[in-house]
């Protein structure tokens, strides 16, 4: 259910504003059902102990902002957008995970750069604090429509190809094969949802006040040697994340 009330009339941030945010939650959260038809004005005024002038300028920002639309003789309702089910399991593969889904996928490497580990990374990999690694920032569409923008890290001295086999391949995989390594497997992942930034909204088409779901993944050879640390954030209303199947094999 919508929050009832929950606006702070003394954070500085308009209430319409404020409205919208919740509004904008709850139908990324799905919270108006499969035909996603809206309360009212009025409904919406005394849920959030405003007046309706107020209401009309929250739902006036999600229209703008392609989340909502106004049928005739049928209210306000969350528009009909399709979303794509990504997986994500042991063995997490973009392309297959979203099979059957899509006619065309392309990746473009927006940045090649190599940087020092940071401690946190360092960890993840395995590496020395400061060890120089390849970064990749990528943006992945389906159909046209971008769906992702992920960052992500490898050795350097090992995997300082991945960028040109990446743009070659035109996937993780498939670069990964090119440079001799047949499997990989996921060790972790951690999902979090949270406002995109200004990059990430220019990258992914996204309007001001856009969720993504950001997931931080380390990719491992099937015997345990640290490949890949990526942060990527997913447009929170194209793409479900399924985690049906466990991410770790029984013992």
């Amino acid at each position: 259910m919508l929050p009832q009330g929950g606006i702070d009339r003394g954070s500085g941030v308009a209430l319409w504003r404020q409205i919208a945010d919740r509004l904008r939650q709850a139908i990324v959260d799905g919270e108006f059902g499969e035909e996603g038809a809206m309360p009212g004005e009025m409904a919406l005024s005394a849920r959030f102990a405003v007046n309706r002038h107020t209401v009309r300028a929250a739902l006036a920002g999600l229209v703008e902002e392609g989340l909502i639309e106004t049928v005739q003789g049928r209210g306000t309702r969350v528009r009909s957008i399709k979303r794509y089910t990504f997986p994500i399991s042991r063995r997490t593969r973009f392309s297959e995970g979203l099979a059957g889904q899509f006619r065309d996928r392309q990746v473009t490497v927006i940045e090649e750069t190599t940087v020092p580990a940071s401690e946190r990374i360092a960890a993840e990999l395995r590496l020395a604090p400061g060890h120089p690694l390849l970064r990749l920032v990528l943006v992945s569409r389906v159909d046209g429509l971008p769906l992702s923008n992920s960052t992500n890290y490898f050795d350097a001295k090992r995997l300082g190809q991945m960028g040109a086999q990446v743009r070659e391949t035109g996937s993780i995989t498939r670069a990964y094969a090119a440079l001799g390594i047949a499997d990989y497997v996921r060790r972790s992942t951690e999902i979090t949802a949270r406002l995109a930034d200004e990059r990430e909204r220019a990258l992914l088409e996204l309007k001001p006040g856009a969720v993504v779901m950001e997931a931080r993944a380390v990719n491992d050879t099937p015997d345990g040697v640290p490949l890949q640390f990526a942060i990527t954030a997913f447009a929170a209303d194209r793409v479900t994340l399924s985690l049906g199947a466990p991410l770790e094999e029984p013992a």
